[in-house]
């Protein structure tokens, strides 16, 4: 037997273990535990019986400490937030975020503020179903359609909410725009979402709207400034588009760069927390291409695989590769849904940081 073979035989054809070099490199000598879930347990205590075990929970339980370090008031956190995360629950969650100081720039889609706003002035979405009893999935969709409801998996929304929003958009928002283009020849997209969050703010206010007035309306009174960087892929870039048809209102695509790099620039250290893919992950992620620096910490919620090639499941450790993070990085991957993910590694999170305070 070579000295490079751990093992020999039994004599049955098989081999015995027991003669393992005692260093062995890439062996770390931690066993797997086994997680413990008791009445009365905090998420943060759940987040750590995470830790004692393997596979996707080791992976929330890893993101729930780079999140934690993120967190610290000397790392400027850039939030990415893509999917149907709005409409489905986890608006005053990243609301709750904004005014208690965990973001310090929101990049996301036009679709998030649609519904954000939607509710901001006193629209609401519903719980739904799939498909309805003795109907196929289509058939379903075909009654809502007649109906005049929209859904988004089991979540539906009136159609009348999106004619309330048009209204909002073109009597509070637009107007106040179309002066300031008058005068300078466009607006940024960054200055969009702020008078979106002002608008939605007032009328809730106003109306004295049930819901909280929202994720624009926190970042404007926070001076979080938010971006949207396929703005034109949402009802609200499609009533942009159709409002500057008639009045000399218009969006430069390209005027947030340098406000945005100039953050970027500026940071200390840098963090990014990535739910979902598309656009805001890049948009968040390219940013550091044209900084000396680059992310410190990066948390990514996702389900989207890496074995595709495509940016939403790429890895943070392949974008460490373009110099979008830095080399010695903090980060970590959770594949999993983000709106059961997204809420554990927050609340363990913040548990963590506000304890230690």
């Amino acid at each position: 037997m070579s000295d490079e073979d751990d093992t020999e035989s039994d004599g049955n054809g098989g081999t015995e273990h027991g003669h393992h070099d005692p260093d062995r490199e890439a062996f770390s000598h931690d066993p797997v535990g086994h997680a413990e879930a008791r009445a009365g347990m905090t998420v943060g205590e759940l987040a750590d019986e995470y830790g004692h075990a393997g596979v996707g929970a080791a992976d929330l339980h890893e993101a729930v400490g780079v999140a934690e370090a993120m967190f610290d008031d000397d790392v400027t956190v850039f939030f990415s937030l893509a999917g149907a995360m709005v409409p489905a629950g986890m608006r005053q969650l990243v609301v709750d975020l904004i005014r208690d100081g965990y973001i310090d720039v929101l990049v996301t889609t036009g679709a998030n503020l649609t519904h954000d706003a939607i509710e901001a002035i006193g629209g609401k979405h519903h719980h739904g179903e799939v498909h309805a009893e003795g109907k196929t999935e289509r058939e379903h969709d075909e009654t809502l359609r007649d109906e005049g409801v929209d859904r988004i998996y089991n979540v539906y929304l009136p159609q009348e909410y999106f004619a309330t929003f048009e209204s909002h958009l073109r009597e509070e928002v637009f107007p106040v725009l179309e002066a300031e283009s008058e005068t300078d020849g466009s607006v940024s997209i960054q200055r969009l979402t702020e008078e979106l969050g002002r608008a939605n703010a007032a009328v809730n206010e106003r109306d004295d709207v049930d819901e909280d007035p929202g994720i624009a309306a926190a970042a404007s009174e926070s001076d979080v400034p938010i971006y949207c960087p396929a703005v034109q892929d949402s009802v609200l870039g499609l009533q942009a588009w159709m409002y500057s048809q008639t009045s000399p209102f218009s969006l430069d695509a390209l005027a947030d760069m340098t406000p945005l790099t100039d953050i970027a620039f500026d940071a200390e250290e840098a963090g990014a927390f990535v739910v979902g893919g598309g656009v805001p992950k890049n948009f968040t992620l390219q940013t550091m291409l044209v900084t000396p620096g680059a992310y410190d910490y990066a948390v990514q919620l996702t389900m989207d695989p890496k074995q595709t090639g495509g940016l939403s499941g790429a890895t943070l450790d392949e974008a460490r590769s373009w110099g979008k993070l830095e080399k010695d990085a903090e980060n970590v991957s959770v594949y999993g849904d983000a709106t059961i993910t997204l809420p554990l590694v927050v609340a363990a999170a913040r548990e963590r940081v506000e304890n230690a305070d």
